[in-house]
Order: C-alpha cells, then sequence, then structure tokens
C-alpha cells in the first residue's frame, strides 16, 4: 500500500493523489484516486467503501512509514479488525517490488492519457467497451451442469495457488538469505561503510572508492542499524547507517596474514630461477 504523488489535477473533483493498494496474492493492483490534504480518516473511510466491501478484511498491510499509516487512528482500527500491520525501512527495496511496478506501470497509463486524452478501450480497439448492464438479458440463462461444482474446483485452484506462492516465497527467501547475511557486529569492531551516498567526497564517481574507513563501531540501534565514529573529512555526515550499507573491516597486519612478510623472498627466488 503506497502513495503516488505529484500527479497533475484531474477529475471532477480534482484529485492529485493515488493510493495504490496490490494483492500480493493474485497481483491485483486497486488505484484510488484522492487529495494530498487527506487524513488517516479520510484514507480509513476511503479503503473502507472502496476495497473491503470488495475484498475483505486484510489480513496483512505492508506499507511505508507515511503518517497516515502510523497514526493512532490507524493502528487501532487494524487492530480491531485484526490486521497485522509491517513497515518498510530504508534500504530494504525487497518490501516493495510489486508495489513499485505497479505504480511505473500507472505512471505509464497516466502519460499516455495526458498526450492522447482517451482510455485504453479507445486506443486498443477504436471502440469503448460495453457496460454490465448492457448486456443483460430478459430470457434466463440455463445454468452449466458443472456450475455446480465451482465452488469445489476454485477451493482447489486456490490452494494449489497458495502451496505454489509458499514454496517460491521459501526458495526466493532462501537465496536472499544466503547472498545478503547480515553480519553481526557489537560495539568497538571495525567496519567499512559504501559511499554509495556520498555525494562529497572529492573525484569522479568512477574513480571513488566503493567503500570508506574503517570506523569504530560506538552503539547498535536494534538489529538493522550501526552508529559509527565517522573522521574528520566525513564529520558532516550522519554517523548512523543501515548494515546493508556496511561490511566488517578486515585487518591486513602480519598476524592475520603471517604470509604476507613471504612475499618478497618468494618474489626474489622466482627472480633467481627465471
Amino acid at each position: 500500500m503506497y502513495w503516488v504523488t505529484g500527479l497533475p489535477p484531474g477529475g471532477d473533483r480534482s484529485y492529485n493523489f493515488c493510493l495504490v493498494i496490490v494483492d500480493r496474492f493474485s497481483k491485483t493492483p486497486i488505484f484510488l484516486p484522492c487529495h494530498k490534504d487527506n487524513t488517516a480518516m479520510d484514507t480509513a473511510l476511503l479503503i473502507w467503501n472502496r476495497v473491503i466491501s470488495w475484498t475483505g478484511i486484510f489480513t496483512k498491510i505492508i506499507s511505508y512509514r507515511d503518517p497516515k499509516f502510523t497514526s493512532a487512528l490507524w493502528t487501532n482500527l487494524h487492530q480491531l479488525f485484526g490486521t497485522k500491520l509491517f513497515f518498510s525501512t530504508a534500504y530494504h527495496p525487497q518490501a516493495d517490488g510489486v508495489a513499485g511496478r505497479m505504480i511505473q506501470t500507472l505512471e505509464d497509463m497516466t502519460s499516455i492519457h495526458a498526450s492522447t486524452n482517451q482510455t485504453p478501450a479507445i486506443l486498443e480497439k477504436a471502440w469503448n467497451s460495453k457496460l454490465p448492464q448492457d448486456s443483460l438479458r430478459k430470457e434466463l440463462v440455463e445454468i452449466h451442469p458443472t456450475a455446480a461444482t465451482l465452488k469445489e474446483m476454485l477451493d482447489k485452484a486456490r490452494k494449489h495457488a497458495v502451496r505454489c506462492m509458499e514454496d517460491s516465497f521459501a526458495y526466493a527467501k532462501d537465496k536472499w538469505d544466503k547472498s545478503h547475511a547480515t553480519p553481526d557486529f557489537e560495539v568497538v569492531d571495525l567496519v567499512l561503510v559504501s559511499t554509495t551516498n556520498f555525494n562529497s567526497i572529492k573525484g569522479s564517481k568512477r574513480h571513488k572508492e566503493p567503500f570508506a574507513g574503517h570506523f569504530v563501531i560506538e552503539a547498535l540501534h536494534g538489529e538493522n542499524v550501526v552508529e559509527v565514529e565517522l573522521s574528520e573529512e566525513l564529520c558532516n555526515k550522519h554517523p548512523t547507517f543501515p548494515v546493508s550499507l556496511m561490511k566488517p573491516y578486515k585487518s591486513s597486519d602480519a598476524e592475520s596474514f603471517p604470509l604476507w612478510n613471504e612475499v618478497p623472498k618468494l618474489y626474489l627466488l622466482l627472480n633467481h630461477l627465471l
């Protein structure tokens, strides 16, 4: 559940915001036009009237830490519904990949509509699709015999889809955990910090070192945030970083690399043999 901002006013009510909701099971997107100044109460009523009446009560909601989603009204309301709220944090893009792709599609659709001022049906088929009431018939429609077992068929298909999704999530999680294992940092440990967001470092991006440091860990804030003691060159930076931008510093002293002092001897020996 995410917001799309910066939209030009449109519609009879001059909507300038869009709330994007994506069903994790079916990947079905729901786009709700709204306004920038909507409060948490307005958002709750919008979802109640436009979404829950169609999909039912949510079991889990993943969103970013917008004030509307972290307000007491929103959290207490979903606590009554039994809905679990999960909030994505910085530098964790894997939490909102599906919604991000839907937002890109929405931006493409709005840009096409803004340039053509036509509906997708007009652009694809050169005519507007029929509405449901246009297809109503006065005569009765004969029900096919297999319709009686439709619920059983849908239940089996849903259970099979759930098993496939669980297997897919477990496989993706296992691959992610293997390649993104979070190191166990402790206070006073030496670490290197990624320079991805260090725009003040002199020199071109091509020649910029990928990591800066080493720095000493001063404090640990939870499992994902580390506070370090920065050098004078980076004193204008905030000393708190996510663990995804850090890696342990490995010293190159003689104790850690006992064969390092033997390199000159090996070099002389090779020159002598050659």
